[in-house]
C-alpha cells in the first residue's frame, strides 16, 4: 500500500554527470590506461533538483509542462495513448494534448478510428509524456469520456483549414488502396467547402482522460530515480513515493 500524504517527501538524490574515460599520460607508451572514473557526486546543473512541494498533482503537472514547453525542441504536448480492445489486446500511439485541467486531459481524433473504437468498448486509457530535455516523464491512468460538442467545435475551428479538410477526407484506420485515392478525396473536400467555413465532421471530436493515478518520474544518476505518485481517493488525492 502506498504511503499517503502524511509522509513527507524526502530530499531528492543529488544528480551527477557521467565522467568520461580519462587515459593516463603514459597510455601511449605502455598501453596501460586508467580505469574509467566513477560518476562525480557533484550535482549536474542541467538536472532538475526535485519536484515542487505540492499535494496538487495538477499544479505539479502545470509546472513541469511549462518547463517542457520551453525546453523540448519538438512537440512538448505529444503523449503516448495506450488503449485496449474488448479482447484485451493493447495498442499505443502518439497523440497531442489539446487541453488539460482538474477535469482531465483532452485530445481529439476521428471517432471511427481504431483508437476510438477501443475507447468506446473499454473506456479506460493510459497516457505517457516523456521530455528528454528535462529527463522527466509523467504517467497518467484514468477513465474516458467524450468531450462536449461545443468544446470539440471550438477546437476544430482553430485548426488549419487543410487539417479540417483532412478530417473529412480521411476514413481513419481503414485500408487505403493507394495515396492517390486519399489525395483525390482531399481535393473533393476542398471543392465541397470552397468559399465557406469547414464544419466539424460528426465523426470527429475530443476525448477526456479523467485521471485516477498520476506518476511523476525524475531521472537521477545511477538509476536512483525519483518517483512520486498521486492516487485519487474520492475528491482528494493521496500522495506517496515509489522505489525506482
Amino acid at each position: 500500500m502506498l504511503p499517503c500524504n502524511k509522509v513527507r517527501t524526502p530530499p531528492s538524490v543529488p544528480s551527477v554527470t557521467p565522467a568520461r574515460n580519462a587515459p593516463s599520460a603514459s597510455a601511449g607508451r605502455s598501453g596501460a590506461s586508467r580505469q574509467p572514473r566513477s560518476r562525480s557526486s557533484t550535482p549536474n546543473r542541467r538536472e532538475r533538483r526535485g519536484s515542487p512541494m505540492t499535494t496538487d498533482p495538477f499544479a505539479l503537472f502545470d509546472s513541469w509542462y511549462a518547463e517542457a514547453r520551453k525546453t523540448e525542441p519538438n512537440d512538448s504536448n505529444a503523449m503516448a495513448l495506450a488503449t485496449v480492445d474488448a479482447a484485451g489486446q493493447p495498442s499505443v500511439r502518439m497523440v497531442l494534448l489539446k487541453g488539460h485541467g482538474p477535469d482531465g486531459f483532452v485530445f481529439y481524433t476521428n471517432r471511427e478510428s481504431r483508437k476510438a473504437g477501443e475507447l468506446e468498448a473499454v473506456p479506460k486509457a493510459a497516457l505517457l509524456f516523456h521530455w528528454k530535455s528535462l529527463r522527466r516523464q509523467i504517467r497518467i491512468e484514468g477513465t474516458i469520456t467524450r468531450a462536449a460538442d461545443a468544446e470539440s467545435d471550438a477546437y476544430f475551428a482553430t485548426r488549419h483549414r487543410d487539417s479540417q479538410l483532412g478530417a473529412w477526407a480521411s476514413d481513419q484506420s481503414r485500408p487505403l488502396a493507394d495515396r492517390e485515392t486519399f489525395e483525390a478525396r482531399f481535393e473533393e473536400m476542398r471543392a465541397r467547402f470552397e468559399g465557406g467555413d469547414v464544419p466539424r465532421p460528426p465523426h470527429w471530436g475530443g476525448y477526456r482522460v479523467t485521471p485516477g493515478r498520476i506518476e511523476f518520474w525524475q531521472d537521477r544518476a545511477h538509476r536512483l530515480h525519483e518517483r512520486r505518485v498521486f492516487t485519487r481517493g474520492g475528491n482528494d488525492w493521496n500522495e506517496g513515493l515509489l522505489y525506482p
